[in-house]
Parts: C-alpha cells; sequence; structure tokens
C-alpha cells in the first residue's frame, strides 16, 4: 500500500512538472522574412512636396481688345492645328473700313499710272524740244516751258507713288485692326478651357489686374514634371541626370526621365522649406498618351548608382547599420551590425557584415520580436 502510494506521488510530481515545462515554454512568434539580395542601388534626391506634370507649350490666350464675340469656332477638348482662327468678334465695322481702304489703293495705283506716263510723256517731249533748240528750230520760251512741265510732271508721280505708299499702309492698318478681333493659335494643341460664349462681350484685363483667358491652349507632344526639392539638396543636381518618376495616378509603375533644367533661384514660401524648382523630360515620349496634364508626380534624382551590388530593404534597418538576422539552426532572431553603403527610401547598400545566403526581418512592428526571440516563419 505504502508502495503504491509513492507511486502514484511520484506520478503526479512528473504530471506537474510536465505542465509546468509545457506552460512556461516560449511561444514562437511568426514574423515575415526577406532575403538580402543584389540589384541596384540609388543615392538620390526627393522632391519635398509633389511636382506637377505639364506642357512645354501652354497658352492662356486672350483678345487684346474688347467687344461682342461673334462666332466660336471650337468647344473644350477640340484639337486645333496652329495659325487656325478660335475666337472672332464683332468686326463687320472694321470690314467695311477694309474695303474701303482696299478701295483707296486701287484709286491710288490708277493715278500712279496716270501721272507716272504723263510724266514720261513730258520727258521725252523736253528731249525732242531740246534737240530742236539745239538747230534753233524752237524757242527758248518753248523749251522752257517743256523742262518746267516735265518737272512738275516727275514731281506729281511720285507724290502718286507716295499717295499709294500711304493708301496701302492704310489698308494694312484697317487689315491689322481685323486681326485683333480675331484670336488666333500660336501653336498646335488642345482646348483645354473656354471662358465665354457667342453673344457675350469680352473685356481686356486692365493693367494688374488677372482675368480669366478666353481659352486655355495645351500644346501636344512634350510634357515634363516640375518638382521642388531642397535647397541643400539643389546643389549636387546636375542637368542630364537620371530620374525616377512615380505617379499617384499609376501606382507601381516607374518613368525614366532626364533633368532639363535647374531653376536659378530659391523660392521662399510661408511656413515651407525653401525650394529650388527642377524640370524634368519623361524619356519615353510613348508614355505622353496616358498622362495628364496636372497629373502629381514625385521624382527621385539619381545623383550616384551601384548597378549590382547586395541590398536590402530599408524599412529593415535598425539604427542605419543593424538588422534582425533569422538563425535557422535554433529559429532564432540575432541582432547583427553591417556596413551600409548607398541608401534610399527603397533599398540600402550593403558592403560589410552580411551575405546573400542571410535572411533577415521585415516587420520591425511585430511584438515581441526581438534580439534572441525564437519565432516561426510567416509565408502568408
Amino acid at each position: 500500500m505504502t508502495i503504491l502510494k509513492v507511486i502514484t506521488g511520484l506520478i503526479l510530481l512528473l504530471l506537474l512538472i510536465s505542465a509546468w515545462f509545457y506552460f512556461s515554454a516560449e511561444e514562437p512568434v511568426p514574423v515575415r522574412l526577406v532575403s538580402v539580395s543584389k540589384g541596384p542601388v540609388d543615392l538620390t534626391v526627393s522632391n519635398t512636396r509633389a511636382g506637377t506634370i505639364k506642357a512645354c507649350n501652354r497658352s492662356h490666350l486672350s483678345l487684346p481688345t474688347g467687344g461682342q464675340i461673334a462666332e466660336l469656332f471650337v468647344n473644350e477638348g477640340d484639337h486645333v492645328k496652329k495659325d487656325q482662327v478660335l475666337i472672332r468678334l464683332w468686326n463687320k465695322d472694321h470690314q467695311a473700313r477694309f474695303e474701303e481702304a482696299i478701295a483707296r489703293v486701287e484709286a491710288a495705283k490708277l493715278t500712279v499710272i496716270e501721272s507716272c506716263r504723263m510724266a514720261s510723256l513730258n520727258k521725252r517731249e523736253h528731249k525732242r524740244l531740246t534737240g530742236l533748240a539745239a538747230k534753233k528750230l524752237v524757242s527758248v520760251e518753248r523749251l522752257d516751258a517743256a523742262e518746267t512741265k516735265e518737272t512738275i510732271s516727275a514731281a506729281s508721280c511720285k507724290k502718286a507713288q507716295a499717295s499709294k505708299d500711304s493708301a496701302i499702309a492704310g489698308m494694312k492698318l484697317q487689315q491689322a485692326m481685323i486681326e485683333k478681333t480675331e484670336l488666333i493659335a500660336p501653336f498646335s494643341g488642345v482646348i483645354a478651357e473656354i471662358n465665354g460664349e457667342v453673344g457675350e462681350y469680352i473685356t481686356p484685363s486692365p493693367s494688374g489686374v488677372a482675368t480669366p483667358p478666353a481659352i486655355d491652349l495645351i500644346g501636344e507632344g512634350c510634357l515634363y514634371v516640375q518638382a521642388p526639392v531642397d535647397e541643400v539638396d539643389a546643389s549636387s543636381i546636375q542637368p542630364g541626370m537620371l530620374v525616377h518618376v512615380t505617379l499617384d495616378a499609376f501606382r507601381g509603375e516607374r518613368f525614366e526621365g532626364k533633368v532639363s533644367r535647374i531653376a536659378p533661384y530659391v523660392k521662399e514660401l510661408e511656413k515651407q522649406a525653401r525650394t529650388v524648382d527642377i524640370d524634368v523630360n519623361l524619356v519615353d515620349k510613348e508614355h505622353y498618351q496616358k498622362m495628364l496634364i496636372g497629373y502629381s508626380a514625385d521624382v527621385d534624382v539619381v545623383i550616384e548608382q551601384q548597378k549590382n551590388t547586395l541590398r536590402l530593404p530599408t524599412e529593415t534597418i535598425i539604427d542605419g547599420n543593424k538588422v534582425l538576422v533569422y538563425q535557422a539552426s535554433n529559429k532564432q532572431l540575432v541582432l547583427t551590425e553591417f556596413t551600409p553603403g548607398l541608401s534610399n527610401w527603397r533599398y540600402t547598400e550593403i558592403k560589410a557584415g552580411l551575405t546573400d545566403t542571410e535572411q533577415v526581418l521585415i516587420s520591425l512592428d511585430v511584438e515581441g520580436a526581438v534580439d534572441g526571440a525564437l519565432v516561426t516563419i510567416d509565408d502568408d
């Protein structure tokens, strides 16, 4: 009976010890890992605020004179050619003056013909009488009268020429007045906005007072990105540098561009850092068709690049030079230092301390995922 009690006690003790070990054992922490890999790493400069897709040619067109819109030849969204008439104001008064000026030019031309032919005739007559006077066949008085007549008719010819030139200038003036009543496309493009309808009056903008343009014309076939960068970073940017462009409208896509212009001055905006605008031309023009003017864009100017180097996602790094490496032998995380190289918001170069056979923790915000923690790999 005593032996039975002893055996029972031992069994209960073993069960208690097993239960203690079972409930006190460390639970593995599920984590996600990423492998050290090879690829390009860029040292980049990014915009401080969102950039904007812009057209190389864009004009807010207005008429130089006021008047009533008589004809509106386009609608918003229309594609137009260079020198195409977009708007015409009522200009019948100018048309009448132009027709009158044309008639004056024609009359002046006829006067030139009449006067100059008479001058030519008088010149020949004077020449003939001069020959006869040399033979004493005509009087001096007649010769003198012929000379005077030639001089007067020659002056009349020149006067007629001057009158014709004045009439032509007047005609050009009336033609210019008509052209001031027409809004002409300075380049080919698409109509973005129209402010005005047939029958409405257009009033020129007074000096210093901004008014909406009659037509907003956007040129086609040339786009660029304008973006602000911090004044500290601007000094490291040079024209021709490679730029990675991303747009909110095309998430997951990256477009290549090159720096085409760096503004020669610094912008100082209230409650904002001082910035310098840069212009970036997109390399592949095939992308123009799907991009709209005004899209927001971000730029990463490549200052320096390593094309095939060991790298890690920057989000995995602790304090700039440490990562939690997964040890498959004991399924634990080990805090490991490494020597970083080039770095951007996506990747950081590894110069020493890690190899491409290692995996590191990618989710630093996981509770319990610390140095020495027992983990299990979450493949989801």
